[in-house]
């Protein structure tokens, strides 16, 4: 493990990928990384690398469907990277060494006919099909009306919940009342754990198009707001007695500013909780020469925190970043779906 590595684990940080690529989870483990996490846009760049052409083959030949292969794929995928996590959930007595599995972003495509009540029960249905039988999988279900609305019954028959695409605190909190409403009384404490993937990233993006703000305060609302949230995540959970943390997901860390620092969020987030990094960011933090100190429970002064408040309007963030993330949340799916109906055509053809 390298030094700046070492020095953010140190923080209290607990590392995570974001990917399940077996090479990259190979070289996450030596950098010090707890867990893991997968959707399609990952799925993708694997399948597109041609590394699961024989699988794919097999799956064709069995007379798979294009839908079919791509949660056959997506399921080997995850559980042989739960295999490499098995060592450090055992040891951690489930506290960490989780890898997160995505359910079907296309139950959230705006031009789908289905009603909410069905995508929640699709939802349910899904959670408790791709959990069974999985020690350390965690089950992804989006921040979305439907998908909140799943939570409380998925947390009740003991799912381990990833929530993802929170972008405002409302979303953290009706998850997490969801979540526990469920869990309460019906969940081996011992055995309980959640966590809320909040997005920081991408609210930077939107306040430097959308928003006037002063050059302290720019850039500055994805982790401000990110903070906030872990304080209040922290004052929640703190007087439950629970044995496993109840964590956030510091999500969509990879700076897409070119004039930050790679590992601006990873920095200004250090110290608790868990961030779930894309391999360059990792690999950046790893090849940098920084010493890292707790900083997540310290916030900008009060002349940018006042500034930030006056400007922001939160609902009108919130609906233009999720009907913005629920878009990124079904294309991927479905460009992952053209791959392999791609895959199929090359596969048939060199035969």
């Amino acid at each position: 493990m390298s030094a700046p590595l070492k020095s953010l684990i140190d923080t209290g940080t607990r590392l995570y990928l974001d990917s399940v690529d077996p090479a990259e989870v190979d070289i996450n483990l030596r950098y010090g990384a707890v867990g893991a996490t997968s959707n399609p846009a990952i799925i993708s760049s694997i399948v597109a690398a041609g590394n699961l052409d024989g699988d794919i083959e097999t799956m064709l030949s069995e007379g798979s469907d294009d839908e079919t292969i791509a949660w056959q794929l997506t399921n080997k995928l995850v559980t042989r990277a739960e295999e490499k996590f098995a060592d450090i959930h055992a040891g951690t007595s489930g506290d960490a060494g989780w890898v997160s599995f995505e359910l079907d972003p296309l139950l959230e495509d705006p031009s789908s006919d289905r009603s909410q009540d069905d995508i929640v029960q699709k939802y349910i249905e899904l959670g408790k099909h791709w959990s069974a039988g999985h020690v350390n999988r965690m089950i992804k279900v989006p921040a979305t009306p439907a998908g909140l609305r799943a939570l409380e019954p998925l947390a009740a028959a003991g799912v381990t919940l990833n929530v993802t695409l929170i972008f405002t605190a409302d979303q953290y909190r009706a998850a997490r009342e969801a979540i526990w409403r469920g869990a309460e009384n019906r969940v081996d404490p011992a055995k309980f754990k959640s966590v809320y993937s909040i997005f920081i990233s991408r609210i930077d993006v939107y306040t430097a198009k959308q928003v006037e703000l002063s050059d302290a305060a720019q850039g500055m609302v994805g982790i401000v707001n990110a903070k906030r949230i872990w304080k209040e995540n922290q004052d929640f959970w703190n007087d439950k007695n629970l044995p496993l943390h109840q964590e956030l997901v510091f999500a969509s860390t990879g700076t897409k500013n070119p004039d930050d620092p790679p590992w601006k969020y990873v920095q200004a987030l250090a110290g608790s909780d868990i961030q779930t990094n894309p391999p360059e960011t990792n690999a950046a933090v790893a090849e940098s020469d920084l010493t890292f100190t707790r900083t997540v429970d310290q916030l900008p002064g009060d002349d940018v925190l006042a500034e930030i408040d006056a400007v922001i309007d939160t609902n009108r963030m919130h609906e233009f970043l999720m009907a913005e993330g629920v878009d990124k949340f079904v294309k991927p799916q479905r460009a992952l779906l053209k791959l392999i109906a791609q895959k199929r055509s090359e596969l048939a053809s060199a035969t």
